[in-house]
């Protein structure tokens, strides 16, 4: 297994556009799957594969809903004490002691897509390590099995490796993730938004490990291009792309959780029915 990554970038800031009217109230990564946001599925995940500092890119929209949640709740604290309430009180801590989240805020206006945010991160706290990219409004449920971190982690075979989360017969939703094609463990091209006929192997899920030199493959990607509000997004795939074609190695984790995804209420009623229970 790679060395212990202890640092993950968390994208949070969209819109939700597609979940409009609920999202003009509740941001989407903090729709409730279960008894949690969604967000928090991944947060959990990361935690418990070692990582001590994350790092949320949030909205400037206040207030935010993703800070508040993360944050102690002092009058429910002394409410709960009070009462004798103590697993609730442990409940209510969602973060343990050990861990930080550092929050980057993005301008909704500003350049838009996957890339812009993780080259933020990278820039504003220079980071020269592999770290954990998860995007927020979605997670793997794999009870009982390995998380889609340590499948990553796994993946690594050696020094400033990068990888993402592959998953076999993909869900429709996952057209968007991207088609893989793999040569001796190694992605060697990643097909964005293909039809679903095209689709007939591994698809990618927004789950990454990243690698220094693919980090700065994603910062000159959004330095050099200039695209305007109805143009092309920055997709973080591009830069994915021209790393492979340079030779960057970049492995596929494949996972045997099931992809559940908050994007569309059709994708956030069945994450909620397989996560209470309600389907297989």
């Amino acid at each position: 297994m790679a060395n212990k990554i202890t640092k993950a970038i968390i994208p949070v800031a969209g819109w939700g556009t597609r979940r409009l009217p609920i999202t003009k109230i509740i941001e989407k990564s903090m729709l409730p799957v279960g008894n949690r946001p969604l967000v928090d599925y991944s947060v959990q995940e990361l935690i418990e594969a070692g990582v001590t500092d994350i790092y949320m890119v949030i909205s400037n929209v206040e207030p935010c809903q993703v800070r508040e949640f993360y944050q102690d709740n002092l009058a429910l604290n002394l409410y709960l004490e009070a009462r004798g309430k103590k697993d609730r009180l442990e409940l209510a801590k969602t973060l343990p002691d050990n861990v930080k989240i550092h929050y980057v805020s993005q301008d909704p206006s500003s350049k838009y897509g996957t890339a812009v945010p993780v080259a933020m991160v990278a820039e504003e706290y220079n980071l020269n390590e592999p770290v954990f990219v998860f995007m927020g409004d979605d997670f793997i449920w794999n009870p009982g099995g390995e998380s889609s971190a340590t499948s990553l982690l796994k993946a690594i075979k050696g020094e400033d490796e990068s990888a993402l989360l592959a998953i076999d017969h993909p869900h429709s939703a996952l057209l968007n993730g991207g088609a893989l094609t793999i040569e001796d463990e190694k992605i060697t091209k990643i097909q964005e938004k293909p039809s679903e006929e095209q689709v007939t192997g591994l698809a990618s899920v927004s789950k990454y490990i990243i690698a220094p030199s693919l980090m700065k493959e994603i910062v000159d990607y959004v330095h050099a291009n200039d695209f305007g509000a109805m143009d092309q997004e920055y997709m973080i795939t591009d830069p994915f792309a021209s790393y492979i074609a340079k030779g960057g190695t970049f492995r596929a984790a494949r996972t045997s959780g099931e992809y559940l995804d908050g994007g569309t209420l059709e994708g956030w009623v069945h994450a909620n029915n397989v996560v209470c229970g309600g389907e297989k």
